[in-house]
């Protein structure tokens, strides 16, 4: 088991891997994170978090204060001090749409040089299904030292929300396996410090891998079920939402909530990793990809609604100001990976429109990446038509006479359409039009 002074070293301080290294210092564990991003590595070790996050740099503060948190990029002398090693690093997907293991294999490489006998490594860096066995393992082996004997390994897939990262790592279910009994066992003594959750042991490394990319599939799929039949209730002049919400009255039914698209680093990409692997073993999987292409069309689907809108007023995209409100994937969040935002903007404007984005939260520079404006909020609304695409909570208080040219496709639900269409504004939207 985990002593309670065995230091650790978390190889990533991402949006996951640094939340986790301020909770084990916070338990009292010394905790060294690696990082290649020098700037990531300054800040936290002056106290700095990099990440917006409720509550993250007041804890980085406290603990990089009181000693047990610290930041390098000497992967070598960091695995050298301590007896847990961490992985926790980004894994995205190329333009093939297959997974990127890049930063697993280089932190698998890293840690091999100076792996020890009796060492844990962990790994919670979402993977496809397999991963852990047949890459990760192997790359360790080379350090002369054999898994299970020499040395332990155990996975956790990560399972937390932007904005609240903390809470969600503390409070939810923690789903561990190992290559063996102790090394699951060892996993599970260390979470029991900073979780609350039930955790969960599963027979192997692999059942760990599927859990998370099983929990994320499902709710991209039911999204896609959602968006689609917010497509149908747009032919029949149905409102979807009105009617979703009816439908979940139903005991056993739970429909998602319809919108722009799928964004961020998990429901957008951990369902090709099933794709992929499954592939590999010559089965096809005709309903995950047919979600994935429901939801990646969505943003096309907001531009034709916005189409459809400004000609019912003698208008066209081309030429026209269109003011988008948010650019991050989910509301009150800087995170803007995978957002649905990004292709709406840029197909806006290949169709030679003037789009000005209204987001407080994503970097500026970001942004105007896209080709997009940096307006504040009372410019966006004088647009031609303004389109909701980010449910920040400061949307929530926009009112009818806010909208200047009373065009207004809202993709999320957070707006009263009947009050807006009370006051003359002409409301739009995914499954509302």
């Amino acid at each position: 088991m985990i002593k309670e002074n065995s230091p650790i070293a978390i190889f990533g301080l991402g949006h996951m891997g640094l939340p986790t290294a301020a909770l084990l210092a916070k338990s009292g564990l010394k905790v060294v994170g690696v990082d290649i991003n020098k700037e990531t590595v300054e800040m936290v070790n002056s106290g700095q978090s990099p990440i917006m996050e409720p509550g993250l740099e007041a804890m980085v503060k406290k603990a990089v204060e009181n000693g047990c948190l610290s930041a390098t990029t000497d992967t070598l002398s960091a695995v050298g001090a301590v007896n847990v090693i961490m992985i926790i690093v980004p894994t995205p997907v190329d333009d093939d749409k297959k997974s990127d293991l890049s930063a697993v294999i280089s932190a698998s490489k890293s840690i091999s040089a100076g792996l020890k006998k009796d060492d844990l490594v962990i790994i919670e860096s979402t993977v496809p299904p397999g991963t852990c066995e047949n890459l990760v393992i192997p790359l360790l082996e080379k350090s002369g030292l054999k898994a299970g004997a020499d040395f332990k390994v155990a996975y956790t897939p990560e399972r937390a929300l932007p904005n609240n990262t903390l809470y969600e790592m503390t409070h939810n279910a923690r789903v561990i396996g190992g290559v063996d009994s102790e090394s699951t066992q060892m996993a599970v003594s260390l979470y029991h410090r900073i979780t609350e959750g039930e955790i969960i042991m599963v027979q192997d490394l692999v059942t760990a891998e599927m859990v998370k990319l099983m929990e994320n599939t499902y709710r991209d799929t039911n999204i896609a079920l959602a968006n689609e039949l917010a497509l149908v209730c747009d032919t029949l002049g149905v409102d979807a939402i009105e009617a979703i919400q009816a439908a979940n009255h139903h005991p056993r039914v739970n429909i998602h909530t319809p919108g722009p698209g799928v964004g961020g680093h998990c429901l957008s990409i951990d369902p090709y990793f099933l794709v992929e692997i499954a592939r590999e073993r010559g089965l096809e999987t005709p309903l995950i990809q047919a979600s994935r292409k429901v939801n990646e069309d969505m943003p096309g689907e907001v531009v034709r609604i916005i189409q459809k809108a400004l000609e019912g007023e003698g208008k066209t995209i081309s030429g026209s100001k269109i003011g988008v409100l948010g650019a991050a994937y989910k509301g009150n969040v800087a995170d803007a990976r995978e957002t649905p935002a990004k292709p709406l903007i840029e197909e806006l404007i290949s169709k030679n429109a003037d789009v000005l984005v209204n987001d407080p939260y994503v970097s500026p520079e970001i942004i105007r990446s896209w080709g997009a404006q940096i307006v504040g909020l009372e410019t966006a609304l004088e647009s031609d038509v303004v389109v909701l695409v980010t449910d920040h909570d400061l949307y929530r208080n926009i009112k009818p006479e806010m909208i200047k040219n009373r065009l207004l496709v809202c993709t999320r639900p957070i707006l009263d359409r009947e009050t807006f269409q009370k006051e003359g504004v002409i409301f739009k939207g995914v499954g509302r039009s």
